[in-house]
């Protein structure tokens, strides 16, 4: 047996009789090639060229049968070797990051323009679940995941969320809702691709300035609309079958199914009808604007009482006919948590009597003489609380801060159910099971965020939270 230390003949591979074309023996034959190792031990690996001419070599004449094999060698330094090696582990990293966040995201960035590009959570809230278009696999929406073309996204009733798309443009993908990102691609480097589809629910699409190679399209089942830049536009597709289409600034091109294009600039409404016709043009419907309570009031219940009376007002709309109000317990205005409802109203104030102690959130809307209703005014909170006597100290634990990208940080934590959590001018409620969770931006070069929970009774706790990009 041959050592390291000495050369030596080392059989290389096997060749068949016809290779070497001998007529003397049907034995098999070997290629053997000398190896001599001090030269590899000193500065360079011998390797035989591909093209090499084999003549014949015969194992049972090769005494008796002047066989020749001309073999011609590259020398190859061993610093070749390492330099092969470690490019080869620079690709295999490079490539399991890149699978990474394509398929897992990630926030590694300092800002969103370090993020990988395409369309991923800006923000969500409540319940949000995402449909996998490779795997049909149902997963909860979190702050690292990103969205691949195909893949549905849910909100349920308690649930909405923004969404960045590659162009600069977002949708806020309101409760109840279900939208299907179909291309969100650059297009060879030259600009963009964006096409969404809205199967059921509300949606609000804006666009940021948009080159001459970018397009965004929103599809829903009975229009395809192409929205021009710096575009503000509202969606609404019910399960009856009919649309409306809102444009607050802007414009878009709609077209339907069959080949009726409208445009529809900003400050105009249409509604298509079951049927995908396109209703005439109309003037867009504002939402009223609420004015007391105000956000974040608190109303003290009368001395003696155990409940309280609240007016609720808003500023009376030149367009409309009648208003709808609703006061619910939960920000979504859930069915489960909602507390009075009444529609028709002509008057821009409404009453709302005997409110238990907690917290409450109401809006309103506006139908018009053509029977266009406007959307909903963004909700206000309002608390009922009972006189206190002494500040009592209201909980707050197990709390712990994410760093999502640039100044984005998810909050977490524990509190009573139903308090209220505040930070950096958001808010969200304590859920039922004493859960809470609220993204945040905090100021650039900040190390800390104050945080604070309020009760139904107006008491509070306060508490600062570092913050840690890792």
């Amino acid at each position: 047996m041959l050592s390291w230390n000495q050369g030596g003949i080392f059989p290389l591979l096997p060749v068949s009789n016809k290779q070497l074309q001998t007529s003397h023996t049907t034995t098999s034959h070997f290629l053997y090639l000398y190896f001599q190792p001090e030269r590899f031990r000193t500065s360079a690996l011998l390797l035989p060229r591909a093209d090499a001419l084999l003549h014949s070599f015969d194992l049972r004449t090769m005494s008796t049968t002047q066989n020749q094999f001309n073999l011609e060698w590259w020398i190859i330094q061993k610093r070749f070797v390492y330099l092969l090696a470690i490019l080869l582990l620079v690709a295999v990293v490079v490539a399991g990051g890149s699978y990474y966040l394509r398929n897992y995201g990630g926030a590694l960035g300092a800002n969103h323009a370090s993020l990988p590009t395409g369309a991923r959570f800006d923000s969500f809230e409540g319940d949000v679940r995402v449909i996998r278009a490779q795997t049909r696999e149902t997963i909860e929406a979190n702050s690292g995941l990103g969205l691949e073309p195909g893949d549905i996204v849910q909100t349920q009733e308690s649930g909405r969320a923004r969404i960045l798309l590659i162009d600069g443009s977002t949708l806020l993908v309101r409760p109840n809702s279900v939208v299907q990102i179909r291309d969100n691609e650059n297009t060879d480097g030259k600009g963009t691709r964006v096409r969404v589809a809205v199967d059921r629910g509300l949606v609000n699409v804006r666009t940021a300035t948009l080159g001459s190679g970018q397009t965004n399209v929103v599809e829903t089942k009975l229009t395809q609309n192409r929205i021009a830049s710096e575009t503000g536009a509202t969606f609404s597709v019910r399960e009856d079958n009919t649309e409306d289409i809102r444009v607050a600034a802007g414009s878009i091109e709609t077209t339907t199914r069959d080949g009726e294009k409208t445009n529809v600039q900003g400050g105009e409404y249409v509604a298509v009808t079951a049927s995908g016709r396109i209703a005439r043009v109309e003037k867009l419907l504002e939402p009223p604007m609420p004015i007391a309570p105000r956000d974040l009031q608190r109303i003290f219940v009368a001395a003696g009482q155990n409940t309280s009376n609240v007016t609720l007002r808003w500023q009376k709309h030149a367009g409309a006919m009648t208003y709808q109000v609703e006061v619910a317990t939960s920000p979504f205005f859930v069915a489960a948590g909602r507390v009075s409802q009444r529609g028709q109203l002509s008057a821009s104030e409404f009453d709302v009597g005997a409110l238990k102690p907690g917290a409450y959130y109401w809006r309103v809307q506006t139908s018009g003489a053509s029977g266009q209703t406007s959307e909903w005014s963004e909700g206000q909170k309002f608390i009922v609380a009972m006189p206190a006597t002494t500040e009592q100290q209201v909980e707050l634990r197990d709390t712990s801060v994410e760093y999502v990208a640039g100044t984005i940080y998810i909050l977490r934590g524990r509190a009573a159910p139903g308090n209220t959590v505040r930070a950096e001018g958001r808010h969200t409620m304590v859920s039922s099971n004493g859960f809470f969770q609220l993204q945040v931006t905090c100021p650039r070069g900040a190390s800390a965020v104050n945080v604070e929970v309020e009760d139904a009774q107006g008491n509070r706790n306060r508490t600062r939270l570092a913050l840690r990009q890792s």
